[in-house]
Formats: C-alpha cells, sequence, structure tokens
C-alpha cells in the first residue's frame, strides 16, 4: 500500500497522526480496508517506542503482540475502579475497584520499565475490549508512570478495530453490575475516554469487494439501514438444497463451534484413502489456548483446505482465507494444495508462530521483543465450513451462510462481508430482518466520524501541539529523581553497608536531582507561557530562553549528578565483589547521558521554528529527539561482565558459519578441540550444524543401528562397544541428529 495513495490519503493522514502527534485514535473501516495492514505499517515505520496487546490470546498472536491481561498483569473479572469494598469479601471474588487492583499488582522492574518508557500502546480487535477493561488499564498506566491525572499516564493510545463486527463478551450477571456505571460495556463508553476520546479515522478504500452494488448493500447491513428491495436481492440467493460438498472452493459460515466442526468431521469421514495426522511443534513457553492452528491437523487426499495465514515474500501463492484442496500426501508426509484455475501445484510449508513478550533495553533506548516461544503447523484449516466468528479477517470467493435464526448483532454483516462478490453467495436459510441489527451505542459513536476535509486541519495543530510537548518533556526531572530513588532504596542497606560513604554521596546526587527537579517545574510553566505568545510574537524569545536553559541543565546534570556517578563507578571497580552494584550504577549513569543528549537537541527544534512557521520543518528536526538513543559509554566505565549462558556456544558456531575448521576454531579461542566439538554438537538437533562436520555417512548408519537396537544406552557405553573408536562428541551429535530426524518425519 502506497502512502502517497490520493485514493487512500486518509491512511497516510492516520500514519501522520500516530508519527508525529500524541493524539489517541480510534482506527476502524468497514471490512477489507485495510485495518491489518495499518497494524503492520506502524510496527514497521513508528520510531516511537511501542507495544501491541489484543484481549485475547489468538488475537494478541495474530497480531503480534501479547495480551491485555498478561501486559498488565490485570486479573479476570468485573473493574469498578470507585467500587466500595466492604469487610470479610472473599479473596477469589470476580470484582475489583481500584484500591484492590493497585494493592496487587505485582510488577517487577522489567515490566516497571517497561510500562515507564512506553509512548505509544495498540489495541487490536478493540471491539471485544470492554469499557471496564480499558479502565484498568487506565489506573494502573497512571500509577505506574506516577502521572495521576493524565490520562493513560501520558502514553498514546491507538484502539484497531471495527465495532459492527464481534462486540465484547458480557454475561448477565456482570452487565447488572456494569449497567449501575456504564452506558454500554463497549471500550468507548469507559471513563478514562469520557474528556478525552479517541479521534474517530475511517479508513475507506475497500480492497476486499469492488462491485459497487455489493459495497452499498453491505454498507446497509453495517448501518441497519436494509430497504425491503436489499432483502429481496439478498434472499434471491436462498437455495436450502445447496450442497456445498458437491460443489468446489464453497465454504459453509455457520454460527456455532459444533455444527462447524460436525460438517468438516463428516466430509473428511466421507473421503475415500488413508487419514494422516500432523501434530503441531511446541518449543518452549506457547500456551494452548492462544494455538494459532489446529494441534493435531487431520487431512486426506481430496480434502478441501483454507489458509489461515498470508504467504510471505514478493511472489505471494495463498492469503488468509484461499481455499484448496490437497492433492497429494506422499509416503514422507509432504503436501501438495490444488486451486481451482490454476496450473501449477502448491507444496506446503511449515509456519511458524511466535510468542513474545516485550522488554526495554535501557542501553538502546528501544522496547524489543523477546521470542518466549514458537507453534509450527502446516498454515491450513479443513474447509467445508467455518463459524461466522473465526472468519473474521478472511476473504472468500464462494460461501454458503447457513445460521437459521440464530443470527447475533452483527453476524449477518461479518458473514456477508467475507465475499468479494455476491455472485459466490448462497443462503441455507433466509434472512429476515430481525436477524439484521446493530446496537444503537456503536450507531451513535459511529456518528462522531471526522471529515476528511477538516482532518489536515487538526493534523497541523496536533502536530505543533506534539513539538512543543516534545520540548517541555526534555525539561521533565520525574524519571531521573524516580529511578534514583529507587536506585538508593534497593541498595542502601543491602550493599552498602561497608561503604557509608556511598551512601552519604548518592544521598547528596538525589538531593541535587530534586532541586534540579523543582527549577525543571518551575521553567516548564514559563515555557507554557513562551508557547502561547509565541503563536502571534514569533518563537526568538521561546529560543532563547530555551538555550539558556538547556546550557544551565546541562552543567548541573553533569557536575553534580554525571561527575559523582562517575567517580563512583571507578571506585566500585577496584573493589571486589561489586559486579551487580557497578552494572546497576551503570544503568542508572544511562538515563542521565540520555537526558544531556535531548536538552542538546532542544536548541536545533526552537531554531527551526525560529526560522520557519512550517509545521513540516518543525517536524523534520524533531525526528531527531524522538529518535531512540544509544549511549555511548567510556571504556574504562564498563563492568566486568561474565558471557550469558550459552553465549560461548553461539561464538563457536558463528566461526563454524565462516567456514573455519574444528581446529582453527580452538585456535583462535584457546579452547580445547573437544569443548569446541562439544559446542557444535548442541546445534546438530537445531539444523545449524551439520551431521557430515562429525561422522561420515558409513559411520552415520553404524552408530544409528545400534541406538535403534539400545536406545537407553549411556554415551560411556556406546563409547565402549565400539572399543572408544566414537568420541563423546561424535555420539552426541549422532543422537541429536536422530532427534532432528524424528521432529522432520512428524511431517
Amino acid at each position: 500500500m502506497e502512502l502517497n495513495d490520493e485514493e487512500n490519503k486518509l491512511f497516510a493522514q492516520a500514519v501522520s497522526f500516530v508519527n508525529y502527534t500524541n493524539q489517541n485514535l480510534f482506527i476502524t473501516g468497514k471490512a477489507g480496508t485495510g485495518k491489518t495492514t495499518f497494524l503492520k505499517y506502524i510496527k514497521e515505520n513508528c520510531y516511537k517506542k511501542l507495544a501491541v496487546v489484543a484481549p485475547t490470546g489468538v488475537a494478541a498472536i495474530n497480531a503480534g503482540g501479547v495480551t491485555i491481561h498478561s501486559f498488565f498483569q490485570l486479573p479476570f473479572g468485573v473493574y469498578i475502579s470507585g467500587l466500595r469494598s466492604f469487610w470479610g469479601e472473599a479473596e477469589n471474588q470476580q470484582v475489583f475497584n481500584k484500591q484492590q487492583l493497585l494493592s496487587k499488582l505485582r510488577l517487577g522492574k522489567a515490566k516497571l520499565d517497561l510500562i515507564r518508557e512506553l509512548e505509544l500502546l495498540i489495541i487490536d480487535e478493540v471491539s471485544m475490549v470492554r469499557a471496564d477493561l480499558l479502565d484498568a488499564m487506565d489506573d494502573v498506566l497512571r500509577h505506574v508512570r506516577h502521572k495521576p491525572h493524565t490520562p493513560f499516564g501520558g502514553v498514546q493510545m491507538i484502539f484497531i478495530g471495527d465495532l459492527f463486527q464481534l462486540p465484547p463478551v458480557v454475561r448477565q450477571d456482570e452487565m447488572r453490575l456494569l449497567s449501575e456505571y456504564y452506558k454500554s460495556p463497549f471500550f468507548f463508553d469507559a471513563q478514562a475516554l469520557k474528556d478525552f476520546p479517541p479521534l474517530y479515522l475511517e479508513l475507506k478504500k475497500i480492497y476486499r469487494q469492488s462491485n459497487e452494488s455489493f459495497i452499498q448493500l453491505l454498507n446497509h447491513v453495517r448501518n441497519n439501514q436494509v430497504s425491503e428491495n436489499d432483502l429481496q436481492v439478498l434472499n434471491s440467493f436462498y437455495n436450502p438444497d445447496f450442497s456445498s460438498e458437491k460443489e468446489a472452493n464453497f465454504i459453509t459460515l455457520t454460527s456455532h463451534n459444533a455444527i462447524a466442526d460436525r460438517i468438516n468431521q463428516q466430509a473428511l469421514k466421507n473421503l475415500p484413502g488413508k487419514l494422516y495426522s500432523f501434530e503441531g511443534i511446541v518449543e518452549r513457553d506457547f500456551p494452548e489456548r492462544a494455538f494459532p492452528a489446529d494441534k493435531v491437523l487431520q487431512l486426506k487426499v481430496g480434502a478441501q483446505i483454507m489458509f489461515i495465514k498470508n504467504d510471505k515474500g514478493e511472489d505471494r501463492k495463498f492469503y488468509n482465507g484461499k481455499i484448496g484442496v490437497i492433492d497429494s500426501i506422499n509416503s514422507s508426509k509432504e503436501i501438495k494444495i490444488r486451486f481451482q484455475e490454476e496450473d501449477n501445484l502448491l507444496e506446503l510449508k511449515l509456519e511458524k508462530w511466535q510468542n513474545i513478550k516485550y522488554n526495554y533495553d535501557n542501553e538502546t533506548d528501544k522496547i524489543e521483543e523477546e521470542e518466549l516461544g514458537t507453534f509450527s503447523q502446516f498454515p491450513i484449516r479443513l474447509a467445508w465450513a467455518i463459524t461466522i466468528h473465526k472468519s473474521q479477517g478472511l476473504t472468500f470467493d464462494k460461501a454458503v451462510i447457513d445460521a437459521g435464526a440464530s443470527f447475533a448483532a452483527g453476524q449477518v454483516y461479518v458473514a456477508l462481508s467475507r465475499l468479494r462478490s455476491l455472485d459466490g453467495l448462497v443462503l441455507r436459510s433466509r434472512i429476515y430482518p430481525s436477524a439484521i441489527s446493530t446496537n444503537q451505542d456503536v450507531l451513535d459513536f459511529s456518528s462522531q466520524e471526522i471529515k476528511e476535509d477538516s482532518l489536515d486541519g487538526i493534523l497541523e495543530e496536533e502536530q505543533k501541539e506534539f513539538v512543543c510537548q516534545s520540548i517541555i518533556n526534555a525539561f521533565d526531572w520525574e524519571k531521573l529523581r524516580t529511578l534514583m530513588a529507587e536506585y538508593i532504596e534497593e541498595n542502601e542497606t543491602k550493599l552498602f553497608q561497608e561503604k557509608e560513604d556511598f551512601v552519604t554521596r548518592i544521598k547528596d546526587s538525589f538531593h541535587k536531582i530534586n532541586k534540579q527537579a523543582d527549577t525543571a517545574g518551575a521553567f516548564v510553566k514559563q515555557l507554557d507561557g513562551l508557547m502561547y505568545s509565541a503563536k502571534k510574537e514569533g518563537y526568538e524569545s521561546l529560543h532563547n530562553r530555551a538555550n539558556t536553559a538547556c546550557e544551565w541543565f546541562l552543567n548541573a546534570l553533569e557536575k553534580e549528578i554525571i561527575a559523582p556517578l562517575k567517580m563512583q563507578m571507578l571506585e566500585l571497580k577496584a573493589l571486589k565483589r561489586t559486579g551487580k552494584l557497578q552494572t546497576q550504577l551503570l544503568q542508572l549513569l544511562i538515563p542521565f547521558e540520555r537526558k544531556k543528549q535531548q536538552l542538546q537537541q532542544i536548541i536545533s527544534i526552537t531554531t527551526a521554528m525560529c526560522q520557519s512557521k512550517n509545521v513540516s520543518d518543525w517536524l523534520q528536526s524533531i525526528r531527531n529527539i524522538n529518535q531512540p538513543t544509544e549511549v555511548i559509554v567510556e571504556e574504562k566505565l564498563l563492568p566486568l561482565r561474565k558471557l550469558p549462558k550459552g553465549t560461548t556456544k553461539h561464538i563457536s558456531l558463528e566461526l563454524h558459519q565462516q567456514r573455519k575448521s574444528i581446529e582453527e576454531i580452538a585456535k583462535e579461542r584457546n579452547l580445547a578441540k573437544g569443548t569446541i566439538e562439544g559446542h557444535l554438537a548442541t546445534f546438530i538437533e537445531t539444523g545449524e550444524v551439520d551431521i557430515s562436520v562429525f561422522v561420515s555417512q558409513k559411520e552415520l548408519q553404524l552408530l544409528s543401528a545400534f541406538l535403534e537396537k539400545q536406545p537407553n544406552e549411556s554415551s560411556s557405553e556406546i563409547r565402549n562397544a565400539f572399543d572408544e573408536k566414537f568420541s563423546y562428541a561424535q555420539i552426541k551429535a549422532v543422537m541429536a541428529y536422530r532427534e532432528l530426524i524424528k521432529k522432520t518425519n512428524k511431517f
């Protein structure tokens, strides 16, 4: 998708709102307008420190993020911020108030750092997020970030989803309680958004459908505006005797899992031939409830399947929702797919999904993704039938819609909007007016959509505000004050017991930080006035005053904080058993050095404001101040660090991948040859080192035959059986190779 595409100017405007404003946004759009594409683009092209969350495990995996509950460590249940607590309430109650939520938060330092550094939080599939859950997130962000009066603690919020599709899940007993505090359970009625609603941006360009009459009909269904003529058009596709099993590439959309499963299993059973089972591979931590594909996939030749993921790369052979048929499965369990009206067969490849968590890296000033585990499976599922719920986000050429009287609000729209055109539609049950309903709260909220012709003006004003806020943020000392306070609290009694002068000096620095913070707070009030008057009088006074302030704060930081911290670091390096304290002190020092960089960049921004009235010129300067910056620390200050567990093996692997022999690696690393062999043997099972490095084909067959007959023999027993012909590393390598073959043969 091109950002300069005139037909989709709104997409480019939405990107600018994310990157160069602090404005909260609701990004919505009809089915097929590119909401998923927008999320992916922001993840790949936004410089802000961001995280992506979603309400369910599967939604989080598909969005490349984490669940809301795991990110914020929230309890499950109803959250009513101001609900009174009663003495004697059960510990396992399902209703929480603000005091109970915050008192039970158990956030480690890594999670606290992550939340405090967060600049942008994206919530995908927000239609399923309840108002009370959003308020719980708001209260945690305000609390952890020490900004009790700022919505979401100052984090920019991007809400992505289609409210005309899946609504929040609310039980009747929960609804009775929620209705006393919320107008509706939808996220937009959260207290957190009451005074600061998000800007409503609706992506309009439809990529799924191109037929104007079909698009118009879908709009009528979506907005509760279906006419008698619309119903006649829809019901002209009613065919209760239609058999999707006899017609290629038709998928049945139904209302319940049990119905879809029954249709799929019966159709699979009716096929002749052998039944093959393909078990997904779980590596490390990947919760079963978040599996994006079947744990055990059962197939036969002739089975109708659907892809559940888009192909990667330039030459894409399939997309999420594409229907095909299993053409062949050979003895090695290789699968080939046949598509209608396509001559070439597709050989199916395993797909790998990641379960991640977010971490903040203080040294690079970035939020990084850490892979916790993976789930590998073929990216397909049986596709004679699927529930309307699970069809969200998919595109079909042909579909049988079978929901009868069980249509829930919005399901007619979801089902119909999966299709590219009406040409591929078959109705197994008629659609009546009562089945087409959209929640009135949703319709009322959607009326807040901003007109496109006014967006440019709003964007420019928000960008100016963003520039001004970035300047103000440079004089925010709260993070520095908090970091030093936490450092003293953690180390005063535990690690400073024998170094009272260290305590005295660090407390003196803390006292000076507090004085600097007070001065910075007073200056920010001056800045507010200068920025207000600058809009009429020009930015010279702002530039001069900011320049003077930056020089004063830079000098104060260096003399009063940074220099003493560096001196303390050098003293610690001369003492034994202070490695942990050295590392902590270095991590404390880095944000102070980064604050200096931030202040130094302010001058270029205010200079640009003086030289041009065009906000785009300001933004060119501000890109630097908001980019993550890596602080280069003097070599003499770096603490001695042990290599993390496993690192030394990876060094040997890297040298091996440079085509160096085991002997050359051993010599270069000053290690024994057997040690290097042991390192490389661990990468046989991952496929990163070939078995031929250790044994010939004949030796492999010899050892494999022995292990097949004697699988429980120890390495020493195997070695003795062959009169010590093989080394321990060779035996270990063959064992690992056999494990690799076992995994491969599962498929």
